[in-house]
């Protein structure tokens, strides 16, 4: 039985129980061991005055109607006086019936006794069928003589059965009176055996030799009953085996035994009769009286008996009741003192040290004292735990003080680590801007790009940190942003960038409080749905709007996640845990949780049809308006969802009111799932595009010329070619510009060079993502 699961409690009311059980049950078996015996020295008088007298007067009985039954037999008619016996008989029988069929009686015998009352009975049930057979004469005298003294003997196993008393003495005593009326009985069976000898004038066959072995075995009875009694009752019985009519008796039997096993034995008839019915009555009245004294000696020691039995019985009761009364209070105690630790110990585990902790984290300041009170418990065993406990206590609050400390240092060194890496990022974007400005080799430009889009990468890791310190990322906007424009300003931050298509976006714009962060959590799951997929495969976002808000989709074919963690996984997501250290392998995870927390944002994992895993973003409804009117209109020749597509496969977006800058640009598609590739944009013949803009291919310059093998530095520009080539990029830009805006193309000599270089969307700057409207003022931008 394993008890380590069992409640204190528990274990205390077993500890108590089992002794105390054991005691009680020790308690009662020797109550009743000692009681039993007191109970049958009392139940010696119910016994003879039920079963003893009855049985007695039934034998008697049944002794005089076996001697007149064999008369009978011996000549040839019914006789008057054995149909009288036969009703005497029947009426003592009928008594004793009564008797064994009351309560009183089985009330005082035990197992052995009923079953030899009932055998008793069931002699009896023969004596009708018996008679019947003895008045047809179907039986001799031997068998009548059996009949009967069988009946007699099952009478004498009854009253063996009573000689069952506790005390010894009185044991041996009942025994040999039971012997003596045995003995009596056999004297019975030799008279019947006479009387019919007697009156047939020979011995049957085997009668001599049955009468012989009868009277033997009568004298070893009574010698063995004799030597079994008492002193005072032996010689009381001495004295009865030397009166005259014992002696006559015993010199009868004598002749008997000396007789011829013919003819009939040459005696007087009328002294063995009297000699024979005086020993029988004086051998009755002797063991009558003999019973009677032995129940009367047999009161005082039960009296005794149970006297000392309640005396002890009650001093075993008071022990019994009193280690239970102890037990009880000791363990009551025991256990509401260990109750009492147990539930300070689970108070300050489960309430009082997290609820500490949360107000730590809130900046609260905290008392240790207060916090974790000394409890007393006492100056035992259980008062040292409780002592140690309120050590732990104290140590628990002053490790979670420190905790918190570490981690509010930690989360400053954050901070701080980030906000200068976010400085210098905004600085080197600052630079690179300046620098596309003034490269002219498209090269060059193509590897200020690059570098472009590394510090655009270098700046959400910087922001990760910001967040991972509890605070806020530093770029806002105050207007709106289109969904579209958010998409390629998250995909702007991607290092695989050029995976990644950009298939429907229904129009819908995006506030501008939660235009950085939700930039920042798609470019957390476009990192990861690039890094986790085939270098080979692409992927997909979409995007539609919803009753409850914005949904965006971004759609891998990498090898997917198992039940388990995708489970675990959205369960993070769904409620954002405390930053880990230990486990930075999941740091995007935690990072969009975070920021998916702060705006309401739900997202979901889910596994992909053909594979791979669904990153769906819920942007919820009051993040969500209507997209801002842009350059485009519609005109006569083209839908507004043309138009619209057209914008969504381009990357530029409005010009920023700033001079004029040389930026990044994507390859236009007229399919609606373009690549996005950073391109150096170059002059082009304008072409007749629904957004009005001209298609622009990157190419080299007509004048630069491919250089010579042997040459190790590229030949110097000449600085009217340099002049020609930004003429044209300016010309053609503002061209397309203007007729997308009016909708009709307009002449190369309209556009003036002070227009803006690019309508397309620039790198990064100051924070803002690419292909995203610029913050033109300190109050529309946060940091």
């Amino acid at each position: 039985m394993n008890t380590r699961d069992w409640s204190i409690r528990s274990k205390l009311t077993a500890l108590v129980i089992v002794p105390v059980t054991a005691l009680l049950a020790l308690w009662i078996f020797a109550t009743t061991l000692t009681l039993g015996p007191a109970l049958d020295l009392l139940s010696t008088g119910t016994l003879l005055s039920e079963l003893g007298r009855p049985g007695e007067k039934v034998v008697a009985e049944l002794q005089r109607e076996r001697r007149l039954t064999v008369l009978q037999l011996a000549g040839d008619t019914a006789l008057p006086a054995l149909a009288e016996q036969r009703g005497r008989t029947d009426s003592v029988v009928a008594d004793l019936r009564g008797r064994a069929a009351g309560g009183r009686l089985r009330a005082a015998t035990d197992d052995l006794l009923d079953a030899r009352v009932d055998q008793l009975l069931g002699a009896l049930d023969a004596l009708p069928a018996g008679r019947g057979f003895i008045d047809r004469r179907e039986l001799d005298r031997t068998g009548a003589i059996g009949l009967y003294s069988g009946m007699v003997g099952a009478a004498f196993q009854a009253f063996s059965a009573l000689a069952t008393l506790p005390n010894d003495n009185h044991n041996r005593q009942a025994r040999a009176l039971t012997a003596l009326g045995h003995s009596r009985e056999l004297l019975g069976q030799v008279d019947a055996l006479l009387a019919g000898v007697l009156a047939t004038g020979r011995f049957g066959e085997g009668e001599h030799a049955q009468l012989v072995q009868t009277i033997g075995n009568q004298r070893f009875l009574v010698e063995s009953a004799v030597a079994d009694l008492p002193a005072d009752d032996r010689a009381a019985y001495q004295r009865l085996a030397e009166s005259d009519a014992f002696v006559q008796l015993r010199a009868l039997q004598d002749t008997l035994i000396r007789a011829k096993p013919v003819r009939a034995p040459a005696i007087d008839v009328q002294a063995w009769q009297t000699s024979q019915e005086t020993v029988q009555q004086r051998l009755r009245d002797f063991e009558l009286a003999q019973a009677d004294g032995l129940a009367e000696r047999t009161v005082p020691v039960a009296v005794g008996v149970l006297v000392r039995l309640g005396a002890a019985g009650l001093l075993g009761l008071a022990a019994v009741v009193v280690s239970v009364v102890v037990a009880l209070r000791v363990g009551r105690a025991l256990a509401q003192r260990l109750s009492g630790v147990r539930t300070a110990a689970l108070e300050m585990a489960e309430q009082r040290l997290p609820d500490l902790v949360t107000r730590l984290r809130r900046g609260e300041d905290v008392d240790v004292a207060r916090e974790a009170p000394l409890l007393e418990f006492g100056r035992d065993e259980i008062g040292q735990v409780g002592a140690a406990f309120n050590e732990v206590s104290r140590t628990a609050v002053r490790a979670a003080v420190d905790e918190v400390a570490l981690r509010r240092g930690l989360n400053e060194v954050f901070l701080n680590i980030a906000r200068r890496s976010q400085g210098l990022v905004h600085r080197q974007l600052a630079l690179l801007d300046r620098m596309e400005r003034r490269v002219e080799d498209p090269d060059e430009l193509a590897e200020l790009f690059r570098v472009d889009h590394l510090a655009t990468r270098l700046r959400r890791h910087a922001e990760d940190l910001v967040i991972l310190a509890g605070a806020a990322p530093g770029r806002g906007w105050r207007n709106p942003v289109a969904m579209v424009d958010l998409v390629r300003g998250a995909i702007s931050e991607v290092e695989s960038y050029e995976r990644v298509d950009l298939a429907d976006t229904q129009p819908a714009a995006t506030v501008g409080r939660a235009v950085g962060d939700v930039i920042h959590l798609l470019a957390e799951l476009l990192e990861n749905a690039t890094a986790y997929s085939p270098p080979g495969t692409r992927v997909v976002v979409r995007g539609q709007s919803l009753p409850n808000g914005y949904a965006l989709e971004i759609i891998d074919q990498g090898l997917g996640m198992s039940d388990e963690a995708m489970e675990e996984a959205n369960r993070r997501l769904a409620t954002p845990p405390e930053f880990d250290p230990s486990d930075s392998a999941r740091l995007g995870l935690f990072v969009v949780a975070r920021l998916a927390a702060r705006h309401g944002v739900r997202v979901r994992l889910r596994p992909a049809a053909q594979g791979g895993v669904i990153a769906v973003v819920l942007i919820p409804p009051d993040l969500v308006t209507t997209e801002p009117p842009g350059l485009f209109a519609t005109t006569s020749d083209g839908s507004a969802d043309d138009r619209r597509m057209a914008k969504v496969t381009r990357i530029g977006t409005l010009p920023r009111p700033r001079s004029a800058r040389v930026t990044r640009e994507r390859v236009e598609s007229p399919t609606a799932v373009v690549p996005l590739v950073p391109s150096r944009a170059v002059p082009a013949d304008p072409g007749t595009e629904g957004d009005g803009l001209p298609r622009r291919v990157r190419r080299r310059g007509p004048v630069v010329r491919p250089r010579p093998a042997g040459e190790d530095a590229p030949a110097p520009r000449a600085p009217e070619e340099a002049r020609r080539l930004m003429s044209a990029l300016q010309a053609g830009t503002a061209r397309g510009r203007r007729d997308g805006v009016s909708g009709t193309p307009a002449p190369a000599s309209a556009v003036t060079p002070s227009a803006s270089a690019s309508g397309f969307a620039a790198a990064p700057d100051q924070g803002a993502p690419a292909g995203l409207p610029q913050p033109s003022t300190a109050t529309e931008r946060d940091a």
